[in-house]
């Protein structure tokens, strides 16, 4: 092939392109990488400049558009940036992933998908950047915000019913971030160092269940290393496992800025390296294949797949210009009070008499705190404030106060408001609370304290809020905390409110929402996603987040979040699974039956109360005596069920066997161990509501023996168990000691860990390094092998 300079467009004229094509005016060509000039190949897997793929106008290759999007559009309409510093666009802000998760409902994640996929296709964008699905590993993770849960089963759901929102637009969407991405300190080349276990059955999981199950078109890798290999060149995580395991056919695209070395990349299995715009790494490609540093057939697999990418997004609707902005305001607003978490409600002190007497206090109440900062923050088509929405709802006054100063709010208010001191600030709201029947409090974190780019220091609350809520609650003891924040905060008055409110991050309907749950217009129904604790020192990350010298060890393992927690015996604030609602559900027996391999689990649920209500139903599996080191519990499958009042309604769970395998480090793959398994039912996963047994065979497959097993390990095997006595008894005569010692307790404790290749000449044993390995070979090739069954 020649390798001649064939022109490469910028963006303008590639949209122009398609925008032609899919009014029907051409029809789109599907050239080939054998079409294209070694130029041209390489200028395709890098963009054009922040948010485009470049275009190759000779052979008809359009130039697309991808953009920021994990809970709304981010486009900026004049250059761009990845960072969330300029303006973009208008678009609906749905509530981010922290909220989103509290759901618990696959289907209404999608509702959102599509909404933001219905806008992508109008703003004519042909990727959404999202969804974010990294485990929430420490409290501390400033981006904490954009993620959905700490456990990898929540994760894989929901993030799979939003790649498939997105795409039956017919726009892609890119999962992110692959993989191991959970910290933002030194997120550009710390090395997540994580054993095969948790990196597997924590890390992994979840992004293969998206990519399995919802086809994404991309798959974004992180800009971190894993195990000191950088994402952006990890050919076993973007070609081995994810292409190869996982089936993957789609595009990876780099993090914007996270290509260390662009041709190592390349072969690695990185098609596409974002942002682009210099071409200088487009001519590293060229001259290295010219070089015959690495085989052409790398590049040509990467073209391929950015062509089918192209060519997929031709075949995406034309913008339509009817665009419901309403319509998705009030979806933004359903869905933010289904997100909602109820954590306390003693004597009923909520929902609010619509007649009360109500004082709201703290500035959140009026100036939301709706959405993250950094590469996902929207600007909102409108904001509704939480102080303006109750005074809508309710038939008394509604007083306000601020109690402090927000420290994002800037201008000549906020200057006026600064000039009086803290105390005053305190005393004008706790005189509105003393007048009012009840007071609700809405407390935060600032901005500034939370945002891609930086970790938190600490999860306390302000300590000028605190004050402000002590005063408040001494003032009127019916008071109700409601919370605004990305990432999970330290509660110390938990036991000193009536009732808390955890709104997170609810995006730009949430002030209506919050509305909706506090008057009982909406019965709230969300339930945490991640573990509340005392104090930062109870998490599991804790000593090891987030490293030093470019290095962090995830010392945890598997106990990542509640099953730390379990495993520790440590108290929670408020457990993973906890939510309450406005009416009471009481669960009867469950029972447990096999289905296609799967487990169903059935358990009738009533709603006992008199309000229409919905419960997120959640079953934790566990093995007791397993080969390896679990977790008490792990959640194994959920489901969000509605109820009438009164009503009860069989509800019906499958957890899926894959779900209960765990990473054999053995044999490399997953396994199911056999034995009694228990289905824990319950509300939380510390309120466990009724428990099912059920017998689950065990995986077929065996681990090979070898001169370094054990003899506990050999042992194991009833095979290989059976050839060790028959051995042993042939040697009885030269050693008579040795008949009995398989059954000696003391010293089978002594020898269990011994490696059978050692025994040669151990204690004088007659045994020949030959014999060891007849025995290995015999016992590997099993009883069939001999005529025989294995028992």
């Amino acid at each position: 092939m020649t390798n001649h300079d064939a022109p490469v467009a910028g963006h303008d004229e590639g949209q122009k392109d398609a925008a032609s094509r899919r009014s029907g005016a051409a029809d789109p060509r599907h050239p080939s990488p054998s079409d294209l000039t070694r130029h041209e190949k390489a200028a395709l897997t890098s963009g054009a400049d922040v948010w485009h793929t470049k275009a190759l106008p000779r052979v008809g290759v359009e130039s697309i558009m991808m953009t920021d999007g994990p809970h709304g559009l981010r486009k900026q309409a004049v250059g761009g940036d990845h960072l969330g510093l300029g303006d973009s666009e208008p678009a609906t802000c749905f509530p981010p992933a922290v909220a989103l998760g509290a759901s618990f409902h696959a289907s209404l994640v999608r509702r959102v998908g599509e909404a933001i996929g219905a806008e992508a296709v109008e703003e004519d964008v042909a990727i959404v950047l999202g969804p974010g699905i990294n485990i929430k590993r420490s409290p501390l993770c400033g981006r904490n915000f954009e993620y959905l849960s700490e456990d990898p089963l929540v994760s894989g759901v929901l993030g799979a019913a939003m790649v498939d929102g997105i795409q039956s637009n017919g726009v892609g969407a890119s999962l992110k971030h692959f993989a191991a991405n959970n910290q933002e300190t030194d997120r550009m080349r710390v090395s997540a160092e994580i054993a095969p276990r948790p990196l597997r059955e924590i890390y992994l999981r979840g992004f293969e269940r998206v990519v399995k199950t919802a086809s994404p078109w991309t798959v974004m890798c992180s800009y971190n290393r894993i195990n000191g290999v950088y994402a952006s060149e990890d050919r076993w995580l973007l070609t081995d496992v994810l292409r190869g395991e996982w089936g993957f056919d789609g595009v990876v695209v780099s993090d914007w800025g996270a290509v260390n070395d662009r041709v190592t990349g390349l072969v690695a299995g990185l098609d596409l390296e974002m942002p682009g715009g210099s071409g200088h790494t487009d001519a590293q490609i060229e001259r290295a294949v010219d070089a015959g540093e690495f085989d052409e057939s790398s590049l040509d697999a990467a073209v391929a797949r950015m062509l089918d990418l192209v060519r997929r997004a031709a075949n995406r609707p034309a913008p339509t210009g009817a665009l419901d902005v309403d319509e998705h305001h009030r979806l933004a607003r359903e869905v933010a009070g289904r997100c909602i978490v109820l954590l306390k409600n003693d004597d009923d002190v909520l929902p609010l008499a619509r007649d009360a007497r109500i004082a709201v206090i703290g500035a959140f109440a009026e100036h939301p705190r709706y959405q993250g900062a950094g590469s996902s923050q929207i600007n909102p088509t409108r904001l509704d404030s939480a102080l303006e929405e109750m005074r809508a709802l309710a038939e008394a006054e509604v007083t306000y106060a601020p109690g402090f100063v927000r420290d994002s709010e800037r201008g000549a208010a906020a200057a006026a408001s600064r000039e009086k001191d803290a105390d005053a600030l305190r005393d004008e709201a706790v005189g509105r609370a003393a007048d009012a029947d009840v007071a609700v409090v809405f407390l935060g974190l600032p901005e500034a304290t939370e945002s891609e780019g930086f970790d938190r220091e600490h999860i306390d609350l302000p300590a000028d809020q605190l004050r402000l809520l002590d005063a408040v609650r001494a003032a009127n003891p019916r008071t109700v905390v409601v919370l605004s924040h990305g990432g999970v905060v330290a509660l110390p008055f938990a036991d000193d409110v009536p009732a808390i409110v955890d709104g997170s991050l609810l995006g730009q309907a949430g002030g209506g929402a919050t509305a909706d749950v506090l008057f009982g217009l909406v019965n709230p129904s969300g339930k945490l996603t991640e573990t509340v604790p005392q104090r930062i020192e109870d998490t599991a990350a804790f000593g090891n987040f987030p490293g030093e010298d470019g290095h962090v060890v995830y010392g945890e393992g598997i106990l990542v979040g509640y099953r730390w927690f379990d495993a520790r015996q440590i108290e929670p604030t408020f457990p993973f699974g906890h939510g309450l609602s406005y009416t009471t559900f009481s669960y009867g027996d469950a029972q447990a039956t096999v289905r296609n391999g799967d487990v169903v689990i059935r358990v009738p649920v009533t709603n006992a109360g008199a309000r229409d209500g919905r419960e997120i139903v959640q079953v934790y599996a566990s093995l007791a005596n397993s080969r390896v080191a679990r977790a008490p519990r792990e959640l194994a499958g959920f489901e969000s069920v509605e109820i009438p009042a009164g009503a009860t309604r069989e509800v019906e769970i499958v957890v899926r066997r894959d779900d209960l395998a765990v990473w054999d480090v053995r044999l490399d793959r997953w396994r199911v161990e056999g034995g009694q398994y228990d289905f824990h039912v319950a509300a939380s996963s510390r309120d466990i509501r009724s428990t099912v047994s059920l017998q689950i065979d065990v995986d077929p497959g065996r681990v090979p023996l070898s001169r370094e097993s054990s003899l506990g390990e050999v042992l194991a095997d009833p095979f290989a168990a059976q050839l060790v006595r028959q051995t042993i008894q042939a040697f009885a005569d030269q050693m008579p000691g040795i008949a009995n010692v398989l059954d000696d307790e003391v010293m089978m404790s002594l020898m269990s860990s011994f490696p059978i290749g050692r025994l040669v000449g151990y204690g004088g044993m007659p045994i020949t390094t030959e014999k060891i390995d007849e025995l290995i070979a015999v016992a590997n090739a099993g009883p069939d092998a001999l005529g025989g069954d294995r028992s």
